[in-house]
């Protein structure tokens, strides 16, 4: 706050010089004319003196006045994800990609707010993925060159994010499916795509997604982890629950999740090989977006399994029947692998530190991960 004073017009109104109202007051004069030029701001008894000398209020010698407010900054941000259920107020992480600044919902912590770059301003209409919307900026930390955004469904992602953030760099999580990361990353939305797509037949990475949404020679295909996709099923596994087969059976519920996962693309692809028909499958049209949503489900009891990995079993103490090994890798445009906050990522991912965390956490395997493949 600045403090305005008006003592130099007082003092001449009753007359009085510098010097004697320095005397009067027991200042010196250099004292009077540093306040008089608002320079200094006198204590408490100065002030109380000042005032009975010229016979006012210390209110009328000094007044507080605000300092100027900026107007809050008002941006246009691409709004990731499911905007349906988002209102004003909510709290928004952000990162400027290729130029465009884009906005997630950040995870949030388990005591207090998460972490939040801006607040959404008004409802986001028709509830469309990837749209724009008016954010309120509250501060300027996603400015920082350091921060990068990752598009993908690991949840493992947050020990890379911590690991990061040790060397000065950020990772802001945009936790969407295979599909749709590899989407983002494609409309120059994400700096880097997390992707378990693999071909039917040999379980090896598939590229046709990534070689028919990008030119040729454009990105890279980065190894991250060999992770096991398999049922979740309730602690004990109560119902018995050894298999694909075990879905047709009509005390079984199940949670799917949604089209363009790659979770999802297992589950299709064993009900096909096993001859069992969707309509078999009691909940195969109920969707949840996301591992851990899905295996939250089951962990609530309100449905006995559904199609994840192994870490999220893990994490909540459930049961798990493996069905597949899934290799799951990061896509990133050759144009940015050498941004620094990349380049520090890349070399986290071949530390043996940081492997053996991971796998301890998850009981995914690490050996490959940082190998370059494409």
């Amino acid at each position: 706050m600045d403090v305005r004073t008006n003592l130099a017009e007082l003092r001449a109104r009753r007359g009085l010089g510098v010097s004697e109202l320095a005397a009067k007051v027991g200042v010196s004069r250099q004292t009077v004319y540093a306040i008089e030029s608002g320079t200094y701001v006198p204590n408490t008894v100065v002030s109380l003196k000042l005032a009975r000398v010229l016979d006012t209020t210390v209110e009328e010698i000094f007044q507080i006045e605000p300092e100027d407010q900026a107007p809050d900054e008002i941006a246009e941000v691409t709004l990731l994800g499911d905007t349906g259920s988002m209102a004003p107020g909510q709290l928004l992480q952000l990162c400027s990609v290729d130029g465009r600044l884009v906005a997630v919902v950040p995870e949030p912590g388990s005591r207090g707010l998460p972490p939040a770059d801006a607040a959404l301003l008004e409802p986001v209409h028709g509830g469309k993925r990837n749209t724009s919307a008016k954010v309120q900026i509250l501060g300027d930390k996603w400015k920082k060159s350091t921060r990068i955004l990752i598009a993908g469904c690991d949840p493992s992602v947050s020990i890379l994010a911590q690991a990061l953030q040790a060397q000065g760099c950020e990772l802001v999580i945009a936790y969407e499916n295979s599909s749709q990361a590899l989407q983002l990353l494609h409309d120059g939305l994400a700096h880097i795509a997390g992707t378990h797509l693999v071909d039917k037949a040999t379980s090896k990475t598939d590229l046709v997604p990534i070689t028919k949404l990008f030119g040729r020679n454009s990105v890279a295909v980065i190894s991250y982890a060999l992770w096991d996709e398999g049922l979740v099923t309730a602690q004990g596994n109560p119902k018995r629950i050894f298999g694909i087969a075990d879905l047709a059976r009509k005390d079984v519920r199940f949670t799917n999740r949604e089209p363009g996962a790659g979770c999802r693309r297992l589950l299709d692809d064993m009900l096909q090989k096993a001859g069992i028909a969707t309509s078999q499958v009691k909940g195969y049209e109920r969707i949840t977006a996301g591992h851990l949503p899905a295996v939250r489900l089951v962990q609530s009891g309100e449905v006995d399994c559904c199609i994840s990995t192994n870490a999220e079993a893990r994490a909540l103490g459930l049961g798990f029947i493996p069905l597949a090994k899934k290799p799951y890798h990061l896509v990133i445009r050759r144009t940015q692998l050498n941004l620094p906050p990349i380049q520090t990522l890349i070399e986290i991912l071949g530390r043996a530190s940081f492997r053996r965390e991971v796998e301890a956490c998850t009981g995914y395997s690490m050996r490959t991960a940082g190998d370059r493949l494409v």
